[in-house]
């Protein structure tokens, strides 16, 4: 089980304005669980953990595992945007080597596409893929989302140019609505298999829906395992009691954003975690900036943003909380030689762990931190593997949901989300949004 420390930003508040944030905190964990809140309707990924793991989806991603490793292929192109694309990035960058390695029909190389309108992007993915063997992974509920349309289009032609048009359908699933909806209707006439995005979870709580783990499976990793790590959190979180660290969580980064603490850091001390960063800004960010409310949600890697963020964030202005994810334990272990002429000053670490550098580099940030006024909250994994990002994913979305509450928003609608469509329809000359 992950482990929190509040005790930074617990001592930055002081006994009084915590226990008040934390009895408000308690109230909105109950206005989440009982389902009485603003947005109630998009509350499916609550049980969601332990709902997968008693379902049959795990088989059918299975077969379509098995589908595509017999028909030899190595690549997969999953396209989505926003919630659609970025737990499943953000998994698959934290479980993966960390320098590329050429796909193989047992471990296929995932890339993701459609969560960007860059020509170049596209042009250079079509050349790539090319002399790969690929299959397609389409995720949209409506199927009509410009990001997503426009890229499914172009792979569509391409795969039905490359392949044909029978031996193409074998290699497109799509991840859509049950019953309505562009992408739904096409699949019906393509005769795709399909999987579907339940109508009551909406996109950033999505990963542990098949919209996350259909790319996570093929990627070659354990889903069913992601899905124990997190059913074992959504027992933990459903507790209603002081010390949950969700409720936690919720009440001492509302605390210090009434303290005046208005942006809140996610930092990492493992490179893997850079997307988990990107998904986390997504669900903090949707789900609360409205209403002229909103803790504004950055995420850094240290120590390579120590040196670029690290002089701001010591001693810029004084409205930044940060939460800190560390891993315990290193998957491997490289050790620090000595040097007869030790021109670099480094014989005092011969002998040691590089991660053991790494480690008292974060607990000196920490105290720097907190010496500059920056309350910090560190969340601690043993192991940088699908159980614990299981744990994480479910841990964050349900901390989001009480903090969301407790901020006094709805944590599950967007609406801001398309004023640049709206905008972008017109310029583009769509029918319609001439006016």
């Amino acid at each position: 089980m992950i482990s929190l420390n509040f005790k930074a930003s617990l001592d930055f508040l002081g006994a009084p304005v915590y226990n008040a944030f934390l009895e408000r905190s308690l109230k909105a964990f109950d206005t989440l669980v009982s389902g009485s809140g603003a947005g109630n309707d998009f509350l499916g990924w609550l049980n969601l953990p332990s709902d997968m793991l008693n379902s049959s989806i795990l088989a059918e991603i299975e077969e379509v595992k098995e589908r595509w490793y017999k028909m030899g292929v190595d690549t997969v192109v999953s396209i989505g945007i926003g919630g659609s694309y970025l737990g499943a990035a953000a998994a698959i960058k934290a479980l993966s080597p960390s320098f590329h390695k050429e796909g193989t029909p047992e471990e296929p190389e995932v890339l993701f596409a459609g969560n960007n309108l860059s020509e170049d992007y596209l042009y250079e993915l079509l050349e790539y893929i090319k002399e790969k063997n690929v299959g397609v992974v389409v995720i949209s509920k409506s199927g009509t989302t410009t990001e997503p349309a426009v890229t499914f289009r172009i792979l569509k032609s391409y795969m039905e140019q490359r392949y044909g048009l029978e031996r193409a359908k074998e290699l497109i699933v799509a991840i859509t609505d049950a019953r309505k909806g562009a992408l739904k209707g096409l699949s019906e006439k393509m005769g795709y298999k399909t999987f579907v995005i339940p109508d009551n979870v909406g996109g950033r709580f999505s990963v542990l829906t098949p919209v996350g783990l259909l790319p996570i499976a093929l990627a070659g990793f354990d889903i069913k395992r992601m899905l124990e790590g997190a059913a074992d959190m959504q027992r933990a979180c459903a507790i209603r009691e002081a010390d949950n660290g969700a409720i936690q969580y919720a009440a001492v980064r509302n605390a210090l954003y009434s303290c005046g603490k208005k942006i809140e850091i996610l930092a990492n001390y493992n490179p893997k975690l850079q997307l988990f960063g990107e998904w986390w800004k997504q669900l903090y960010g949707e789900s609360e900036g409205k209403e002229g409310k909103g803790i504004f949600p950055a995420a850094v890697s240290n120590t390579t943003d120590l040196h670029s963020m690290g002089q701001f964030i010591q001693q810029a202005e004084r409205n930044l909380m940060e939460v800190v994810l560390n891993v315990r334990e290193a998957e491997h272990t490289v050790t620090i030689e000595s040097s007869k002429d030790d021109s670099d000053g480094l014989n005092y670490l011969a002998g040691r762990r590089v991660e053991e550098v790494n480690a008292n580099a974060f607990e000196g940030t920490l105290m720097a931190h907190v010496d500059g006024l920056v309350p910090n909250t560190v969340i601690e994994i043993d192991h940088l593997d699908e159980y614990s990002l299981g744990e994480l994913f479910y841990f964050f979305e349900f901390a989001c949901g009480v903090s969301g509450y407790l901020l006094g928003v709805n944590p599950f609608d967007q609406p801001g989300v398309e004023f640049y469509k709206k905008n972008m329809f017109k310029l583009l000359g769509k029918p319609g949004y001439q006016k």
